[in-house]
């Protein structure tokens, strides 16, 4: 079944609201050279997100938060809801990128909490899994992939498992010049894809996966020819307008 590459950005803590605003201009000039063929977006720094909706002007480019909290609201400090991030006009989020697991101690049923908000306030999550090398090398890879995406897939009605983005992103990969080779990433995005169909036969086929994890123009040709990897997060390599066309244009 053909579904339409999805290719997101994420920024991190990289980029100034000048530096977004002009990001986002010139991206915008370039774009239509992929004539609508891939869906394509971004995830600025949070204080940045105005800035990016409003450069980009008309140009068919998606917005997304890189985080949200799992309540609507409440007494927590520094933290924004999923309401704020679709008032400023954001299109989706990303939830439980593996920084956010380590980092901030996100469990399974956190990242859970959050994929069934953000349906419920109108975003599309970009729901991260992966593991990490310990993991892999011991031969639990598939195991641990496969229970954190069950964590949120069994709260999910058909409908949204088809709108669902779910981001594959080898922990031992990121930012480390590391790739899993196509045939590996592909072997896992099958696994992801085949667990869903157990609950949801039909919806299995429309869920989209994007690979992640040192994405390059390089490399992103060979991991974008595989038959269930879907697009790419992609990490340094979004934040120049030329390398992120490159693999932009290798779909």
């Amino acid at each position: 079944m053909a579904r339409t590459p999805i290719i997101f950005g994420n920024w991190k803590l990289n980029k100034s609201s000048i530096e977004t605003a002009e990001f986002m201009s010139n991206l915008a000039k370039v774009l239509p050279k992929l004539e609508n063929k891939v869906e394509v977006g971004l995830a600025p720094v949070m204080t940045c997100l105005t800035h990016a909706i409003s450069a980009k002007n008309d140009a068919p480019i998606q917005v997304a938060a890189q985080d949200m909290h799992w309540l609507e609201h409440g007494a927590f400090t520094g933290t924004v809801s999923a309401q704020h991030i679709k008032e400023l006009g954001c299109t989706h989020v990303l939830i439980g990128h593996s920084e956010r697991r380590q980092l901030f101690g996100e469990t399974d049923g956190r990242v859970s909490d959050k994929v069934r908000l953000a349906f419920d306030t109108g975003l599309t999550p970009i729901a991260c899994v992966g593991e990490n090398l310990t993991q892999r090398e011991s031969g639990q890879a598939e195991d641990i992939v496969l229970r954190q995406v069950d964590a949120f897939v069994q709260r999910l009605t058909a409908d949204e498992v088809k709108e669902l983005v779910i981001a594959y992103e080898p922990i031992w990969a990121i930012g480390t010049g590391q790739t899993a080779t196509p045939e590996d990433a592909n072997q896992m995005h099958r696994a992801i894809r085949e667990s869903i169909r157990v609950k949801f036969e039909d919806a299995a086929d429309d869920v989209r996966i994007q690979y992640g994890g040192s994405v390059k123009p390089a490399n992103a040709k060979a991991l974008l020819a595989q038959a269930h990897i879907d697009g790419a997060l992609v990490g340094g390599a979004s934040l120049k307008v030329e390398d992120f066309m490159g693999i932009l244009s290798a779909c």
